[in-house]
């Protein structure tokens, strides 16, 4: 039976409190935190052309000291751990036999502490796995969500920022600093060409907050972030992924998965999927009919004609591109194809943006994948 998590993520992020804070709508995947300040597109803009601050203290945070912890966690999932230097970040995945993604989780190796953040609704197992394997490894993993906090700030004009709340500004992609008066500052892909994740002290979340704000960085809620997020293409578990996704889908190989390693659990059909054939499905950004005064939602089916191919994933209102959704297509349906979203009293056309189509990975042909197979 996997743990049930000790210290659960508060169920309401004391941010709902501050001026101009909107709750989520029931059913949205952000409860607890704020949705907007009031003007979610001007929060995009400002993302993109000056700093917003989000609140993400609804993510739960998995802590992992001991001197096993990166061999132990190199065995465990899709990341090459033991080539993760002190102060360092990425992504990992555990996957199952099949090579199915069951957790995903963005990582800091800090202080001599590996952190998993991941979907709160999706901590428990996670822990519960982790504490399964540890058998004679030396490690702890623990539930440090009551300890600690995720906010992310985006936007061009980070270093002006960071610069007047004294806080240290990570370099680099992946780079992790340790933050005065506890957690760590850890530079990310994106959303954006320019974020930051701050992982406080919980007790400090609010402190931290204003003196970001005070510094320049806009108050921004999820509608924002997730709209940014899909633009970005970065898949999100449970949302943009089914009980059957598998890592090269959703755009996970290359951030969260590391081919040039293996013996971990669901190795082969990464390895296989990779070298040999083609996943059977592929995530695209699709471009909605806006005529329309509805939307699809999450679980919805994709269609050409009355033909299901696909999912609906994320869907989100981005402040230049309008309605849009990620959604697993199959990989047989040409970006070409005019294609349809949405339960049938929410059905609304849709198109293939052409730039969030992947590239395919060569195949090695018939006698390499019969030798691969042996």
């Amino acid at each position: 039976m996997n743990s049930p998590l000790e210290n659960p993520v508060p169920e309401n992020s004391p941010l709902l409190s501050e001026p101009g804070a909107v709750a989520p709508f029931d059913g949205n995947p952000d409860q607890g935190v704020p949705w907007h300040f009031g003007d979610p597109f001007a929060e995009q803009r400002s993302a993109s052309r000056s700093v917003a601050v989000f609140d993400r203290s609804h993510r739960a945070v998995v802590a992992v000291p001991g001197d096993d912890r990166l061999t132990w966690l190199h065995s465990l999932t899709s990341q090459h751990f033991t080539s993760l230097g002190e102060g360092r970040g990425t992504e990992a995945l555990i996957l199952d036999v099949q090579g199915r993604v069951e957790h995903h989780a963005v990582v800091a190796n800090v202080g001599g502490v590996v952190y998993l953040d991941t979907e709160a609704g999706r901590a428990a197992d996670l822990l519960g796995y982790l504490t399964r394997m540890v058998f004679w490894s030396k490690v702890e993993p623990r539930d440090a969500s009551a300890e600690l906090a995720v906010l992310t700030a985006v936007g061009p004009e980070l270093a002006g920022v960071f610069e007047r709340v004294g806080a240290p500004l990570p370099g680099e992609v992946g780079g992790v600093v340790a933050l005065a008066g506890g957690g760590f500052a850890r530079r990310v892909p994106w959303p954006g060409h320019d974020a930051v994740d701050l992982v406080v002290p919980r007790a400090s979340l609010v402190g931290w907050w204003r003196r970001l704000t005070d510094a320049g960085a806009r108050p921004a809620g999820s509608w924002a972030f997730e709209a940014l997020r899909v633009e970005s293409l970065r898949a999100r578990l449970g949302v943009d992924t089914d009980e059957k996704t598998i890592p090269h889908e959703a755009n996970w190989i290359g951030a969260a998965v590391h081919l040039d390693k293996g013996c971990y659990r669901g190795q082969e059909t990464v390895s296989k999927v990779h070298n040999v054939g083609r996943p059977p499905r592929r995530m695209l950004l699709l471009h909605l009919d806006g005529t329309r005064e509805v939307q699809p939602e999450t679980g919805d089916p994709v269609l050409v004609g009355d033909r299901v191919v696909g999912r609906v994933g994320s869907v989100a209102l981005h402040h230049e591109l309008g309605p849009v959704v990620l959604a697993l297509v199959k990989r047989s349906v040409s970006p070409e194809t005019e294609l349809s979203v949405g339960a049938e009293e929410r059905r609304v056309q849709a198109s293939v943006d052409p730039d969030s189509v992947p590239p395919d990975t060569p195949g090695l042909g018939r006698e390499a994948a019969r030798n691969l197979g042996r």
